[in-house]
């Protein structure tokens, strides 16, 4: 049976993606920070994903590492914040790197994770995966992970680069707090508006990774976004209308900041705007099941429970 090590496979999208690996018999290993266990067909190894102990035995023979470790960006970004979101990403890819590179048969493939804070605010330019990075701090978290993952010697393992969009789920991410605000009638539009989001229904990047780990043609960096992104404007009225709320007032610019920094979170980052074409993924083919929003929204709440008013 074929191994796939999921690093960080705890979360949102390790949680969506290894029952997937698991139905099509593949051996699914998570390393995370929880003590070592299994459950649901998948074993869990202890790591604090910045050094390499035993849990390297597992990387050796296997298909492939999928790399899904880093604290979230998801917070106040305080000096103390900004060195941990960046030490835990640069750490862990050096860590796998290590693993690695000490193994008798090395993994055919290093699927890592990174995000489209990479090419910082776009505006309304449309961009590929060409475009160059930003100059704010997501795009200069984005630098420094990728810049350790291609700094990796491995010549017998095939590295893809996964820059991942606002992933769209009922069990992690940005939509459960977006839908408790739009059932409360506080779904409206942020700021102007105007800035994009680059999103994707949470099926599709589970499809994704799944291509990246089997497709010996996928190799280097890959946007990981819907070929659709909406407008904020757009997005939050596309989600009211599926939540059965068909106004909220408009939340200007000093009031999102104000109420993200109470919940603890960054408030810019709802304000930039990150317009990205997986150009890469669709010259190789690849179908999305959900290329539109308003598709992908209704699929998620698509059961009675899911739309109760």
């Amino acid at each position: 049976m074929k191994r796939i090590i999921l690093a960080g496979g705890s979360g949102f999208v390790g949680q969506a993606l290894a029952p997937v690996l698991v139905a099509n018999d593949y051996e699914v290993v998570v390393l995370g920070r929880g003590a070592a266990h299994r459950r649901d067909g998948v074993d869990y190894l202890q790591w604090n994903g910045e050094t390499v102990a035993d849990w390297a035995n597992a990387i050796d023979g296997a298909e492939a590492i999928v790399n899904l470790m880093g604290r979230n960006i998801n917070c106040r970004h305080t000096p103390e914040n900004r060195r941990e979101i960046v030490r835990s990403r640069v750490d862990s890819v050096r860590a796998l790197g290590e693993a690695i590179s000490h193994c008798a048969i090395p993994p055919k493939a290093f699927v890592q994770t990174s995000g489209i804070g990479y090419y910082g605010d776009t505006g309304d330019h449309a961009i590929d995966e060409d475009a160059s990075h930003g100059n704010d701090f997501p795009a200069e978290v984005c630098r420094q992970w990728e810049g350790a993952f291609e700094a990796l010697d491995l010549p017998a393992t095939r590295k893809v680069v996964l820059r991942l969009g606002v992933v769209l789920g009922r069990d992690g991410g940005a939509l459960p707090m977006l839908e408790k605000l739009t059932r409360f009638f506080l779904g409206g539009a942020v700021g102007s508006g105007r800035q994009f989001i680059s999103w994707i229904h949470v099926a599709d990047v589970v499809r994704i990774f799944a291509s990246a780990i089997e497709q010996p043609d996928l190799t280097g960096v890959f946007n990981a976004t819907s070929p659709a992104p909406m407008t904020n404007a757009e997005f939050m009225r596309e989600l009211r209308r599926v939540l059965h709320r068909p106004w909220s007032p408009p939340v200007p610019a000093p009031l999102a900041r104000a109420g993200a920094w109470l919940m603890g979170t960054e408030g810019d980052l709802a304000l930039l705007s990150s317009r990205c074409i997986p150009r890469r993924f669709l010259e190789h083919g690849f179908q999305f099941q959900f290329p539109n929003l308003p598709d992908a929204l209704a699929d998620l709440y698509s059961t009675n429970e899911t739309v109760a008013r």
